[in-house]
């Protein structure tokens, strides 16, 4: 007989529900029998019945504080393997709580078990009064001949008790749920966190994530596109120098086209730097801002101070004159907020005629500053660019601030934290 999938599931939950309820019933009530004991030992103490009354009621109270979260444990595993609800391993300054949980609400909800798990037992039996009836001698039934109307009013009290175990069951499993979790698990301040730790953790891999693609963008367009570019440029110039004898048309063409190459070029040399520039794994942070300086067509008053490499720091030897290295992660933020900062500078700063960079390192802080003499009126909230910094400034710890009164000058401050 094929069982309708709505009964299968129902008689599914309710076997799940009556299991998760049998095996919580012992652990409930293991502290209170613990507890009884300890109750009876300290009366036979006071009435000095037993002179070895002291000596097993401390045996008790070692157990009932190692049985603490040995049932905590049992019941995590209870919920997770019955019900499919993860409670997260509480911390150590939970353990009153927990006791508080065995010795107080366990046994409450332990009562309560046993006595679903009895109604269960009395339904089964009663409803089945007239299976097992026959075991009696048949003498008693012809003594008793209105036994027959009694079994079955007991088999309709026992249909009656099995109706209600599911509902019961079920409400009791949903009291658990609530109550196991909130005192069982870790308190909000320690799963908050937890919280912000894997966040944490889960954000520095996307940076890295990020950042390792930018560099393997980088790579790929330097070796592959831009390679290729730069043996077209070659090859139209070897045919511009020497096929002399064209008409002036083609030279044109082969001229026009060997300017476009060479634009193309340093347009995707501009697109790599961008990306994530070579110089700044290979010479550090002061290489690379330099470069960016140099480049830049205002002028620019670069100032790096950075603590000396530590012997045996990567990238260098001690002595080498050049500063200690931050994590790429902070470089690169470093790098590009100067690098945007320079190029709004340049763009937009009405009447600016140079600029200023410091960046220092102070501690664990990496402080980096960006300074014109322009007329001022920049707006962090209605420019995306400057948004966008503010965010990848974020995404490492760091603080953006910026300054920007009319008439001037504006400041770009970031700080980033560099841990030792």
């Amino acid at each position: 007989m094929k069982v309708p999938p709505r009964t299968r599931r129902a008689l599914t939950r309710v076997a799940r529900d009556t299991s998760f309820l049998a095996l919580g019933a012992p652990l409930h009530l293991l502290l209170g029998f613990l507890l009884f004991v300890f109750s009876g030992l300290l009366w036979e103490t006071v009435g000095g019945g037993d002179a070895d009354a002291p000596v097993i009621m401390g045996l008790v109270v070692v157990l009932a504080v190692l049985a603490v979260p040995a049932l905590t444990v049992a019941q995590i595993w209870r919920f997770r393997r019955l019900l499919g609800i993860d409670i997260p391993r509480p911390g150590p300054r939970r353990v009153l709580r927990q006791a508080g949980y065995h010795c107080f609400t366990g046994l409450l909800l332990g009562a309560l078990e046993v006595l679903l798990l009895a109604l269960l037992v009395a339904g089964v039996a009663a409803a089945t009064v007239y299976v097992w009836i026959w075991a009696v001698p048949w003498e008693w039934r012809i003594q008793h001949h209105g036994y027959s109307s009694q079994a079955f009013y007991v088999t309709v009290a026992g249909l009656g008790a099995l109706a209600a175990v599911p509902a019961c069951a079920e409400a009791l499993v949903r009291v658990e749920t609530h109550l196991g979790p909130r005192l069982l698990g870790p308190d909000e301040s320690e799963d908050l966190a937890r919280r912000v730790a894997d966040l944490t953790e889960s954000r520095a891999g996307a940076v890295d994530a990020a950042d390792a693609e930018r560099r393997r963008i980088e790579r790929d367009l330097h070796d592959g596109a831009q390679q290729r570019l730069v043996s077209l440029a070659l090859n139209l110039g070897i045919a511009k120098a020497t096929l002399k004898d064209l008409p002036p048309e083609a030279r044109a063409v082969i001229e026009a086209a060997h300017q476009e190459a060479k634009e193309a070029i340093e347009e995707l040399g501009n697109l790599v730097r961008g990306l994530h520039p070579a110089v700044l794994d290979e010479l550090g942070l002061d290489a690379a801002l330099s470069g960016l300086a140099a480049r830049s067509p205002l002028p620019v008053r670069l100032r790096v101070d950075l603590p000396p490499r530590r012997t045996g720091a990567q990238g260098g030897e001690p002595g080498s004159g050049d500063g200690e290295r931050a994590a790429s992660a902070v470089e690169a933020v470093a790098y590009f907020v100067v690098s945007e900062a320079l190029t709004n500078v340049a763009k937009h700063a009405r009447e600016a005629t140079r600029a200023d960079v410091t960046v220092t390192r102070l501690g664990a802080i990496l402080r980096v500053v960006i300074a014109d003499d322009g007329v001022g009126g920049a707006d962090p909230s209605r420019g995306s660019g400057l948004r966008g910094l503010a965010q990848r400034v974020r995404s490492v710890d760091g603080t953006f601030r910026m300054s920007s009164p009319v008439g001037g000058p504006t400041m770009m401050s970031v700080e980033l934290p560099c841990p030792t």
